[in-house]
């Protein structure tokens, strides 16, 4: 790469876009014209533009569950039909969006009043996956616009999380809003009948419930009969993946937080990205060029992972919802003609914000053994401005992709150690372990400030990363199956746990350990 900078002093203008304020920087990649003409080829030998055209045209792109997937229909500010099994879905859309400015309004404005009289001041949402790390990720990252109203989020069946969550609150000031698709998520439905045995353990009457839950589903018996008022449902559709969700009433806990204009801005930065993915050609579509680089790396490099290293500590949850995202969609093995692949798929997912990354893993991806391919996030300005720390946050981002790239060479470390007064062994020693090999890629996506528009834009750029590669892989970004045989072998684990009968359904390891935890139970409830 080094090498390539030397020959192309334009090389950055070159291999960099710009959409609205976001920049991305992909020429500290080990990329030529003719790697990414060849990339580009490729994609449309397999047919990308006629994939994008189909799922805007509403098609059943999902086909394993036969449904479409219209998260660009969840914040299509372009004023066109988007038509699906033949009718026009924008206005139910846009109901939705006028029920939850109406309900938003009224808990934010202090109108909304809980069953003792008291204006509502915590929001505890409760989900899991899609409904959980979505909304958690955008209000932690726009917590700077946040109002007064605290949003807390529960989403593990671990009981720690929801009674350190509820530790504190008062039942008459706490609104729970409790999301799931079905609502017969297991995890969702144990927390939230917790949450309501809390409640109602502390003085409140059953009536009470009306004004303390309200719920985001798609089934409105399976919501009466948990107690909550069909009123108080707010509705979305089988054509919005869980993972895709956070743009539907599924984001009702980001609402109640930062407030609806400011939802709406979120919705209208995803838009301007779903617009330019949309009718961009693919060298200069922004989500199209990381997708194929990401390619690149995966199928002709043998990288394995792609760590995210955001520098804005509000994005803190954005590796982890990108995992989810990510992994979630593309770690599939059979492709869509039902037939195992022979070539990899979607990569490992992870990171943590800088700079603490540095000082945690950052070893490995410049001496380790394997290419790690990075992109690095990063504001040029910050919400919270203190002294010199953010100037001193660009500096170490910009740093380190730097490093990356050039890496030391054993010169320059002789050439460093030459003024050290160490003994000629020691020098000789220490040498080989300050070299570093460079030539490791990255990408860096700058941007003005994390507002709303700007984080609805980040998120939509990788929802269509990650679909372009399930086109270039040839498999269904849009399922996951793979959830479900944990869930199926659960159950009977589960019962057995509760009736301590002991069973030979299971492999010896997992009856084993069902016996030992039975054991330690028992013995726990008789010291």
């Amino acid at each position: 790469m080094q090498a390539m900078f030397k020959s192309d002093p334009q090389r950055f203008r070159r291999y960099s876009i710009q959409v609205n304020d976001i920049k991305l920087d992909y020429s500290k990649n080990i990329i030529s014209d003719v790697t990414l003409k060849l990339l580009f080829d490729l994609a449309r030998s397999l047919g990308l533009t006629q994939a994008i055209e189909s799922m805007y045209a509403a098609e059943r792109i999902n086909f394993t569950e036969q449904r479409a997937a219209l998260h660009i229909a969840l914040r299509n500010m372009s004023g066109r039909d988007i038509v699906f099994d033949g009718n026009n879905i924008m206005p139910q859309v846009a109901i939705e969006l006028k029920n939850m400015r109406g309900f938003v309004e009224a808990v934010r404005d202090g109108r909304w009043l809980g069953y003792t009289g008291d204006a509502i001041t915590d929001v505890v949402n409760i989900g899991i996956g899609g409904s959980d790390l979505g909304p958690a990720m955008v209000t932690d990252a726009l917590r700077p616009f946040a109002g007064k109203l605290h949003t807390h989020f529960v989403s593990n069946v671990d009981a720690t999380h929801l009674r350190n969550t509820l530790q504190g609150l008062e039942p008459r000031t706490t609104l729970f809003v409790v999301v799931s698709k079905t609502f017969s998520t297991q995890e969702t439905l144990i927390n939230a009948c917790s949450a309501k045995d809390w409640f109602l353990e502390q003085g409140a009457t059953q009536a009470a419930i009306a004004t303390h839950f309200v719920a985001v589903s798609t089934q409105t018996e399976a919501v009466a009969a948990f107690g909550i008022n069909p009123v108080n449902m707010f509705r979305f559709w089988d054509w919005v993946g869980g993972r895709y969700s956070l743009w539907s009433t599924v984001g009702l806990s980001i609402a109640l937080s930062i407030g609806m204009s400011r939802f709406e801005e979120l919705l209208f930065g995803a838009h301007t990205m779903d617009e330019h993915f949309r009718t961009s050609p693919f060298e200069k579509n922004m989500p199209v060029i990381l997708a194929m680089i990401g390619v690149w790396y995966n199928n002709f490099f043998g990288a394995e992972s792609v760590a995210i290293l955001p520098y804005d500590q509000n994005m803190h949850r954005f590796p982890a919802y990108l995992q989810q995202a990510d992994m979630e969609s593309n770690g599939k093995s059979i492709d869509r003609q039902g037939h195992t692949v022979d070539y990899a798929t979607g990569p490992i997912i992870w990171g943590e914000p800088g700079t603490n990354g540095q000082h945690a893993f950052y070893q490995l991806l410049h001496q380790g053994t394997r290419m790690v391919p990075v992109d690095f996030l990063l504001p040029a300005c910050s919400l919270n401005p203190l002294g010199s720390h953010h100037e001193i946050l660009i500096a170490n981002c910009l740093a380190q992709a730097e490093a990356l790239m050039c890496g030391k060479t054993a010169a320059i470390v002789t050439q460093e150690l030459s003024v050290s007064p160490l003994s000629p062994k020691r020098k000789k020693t220490l040498l080989p372990h300050k070299v570093f090999p460079g030539n490791r890629p990255s990408n860096t996506i700058v941007f003005k400030e994390l507002n709303p528009a700007t984080l609805g834009a980040l998120i939509a750029l990788y929802e269509h990363k990650i679909y372009v590669q399930s086109v270039i892989w040839n498999i269904n970004a849009f399922d996951q199956w793979g959830v479900e045989l944990g869930k199926q072998l659960a159950k009977p684990i589960a019962a057995q746990l509760f009736s301590q009968v002991k069973s030979q359904h299971h492999d010896a390891s997992t009856e084993g350990l069902i016996d030992y935890c039975i054991n330690l139970r028992r013995d726990s409830t008789t010291q």
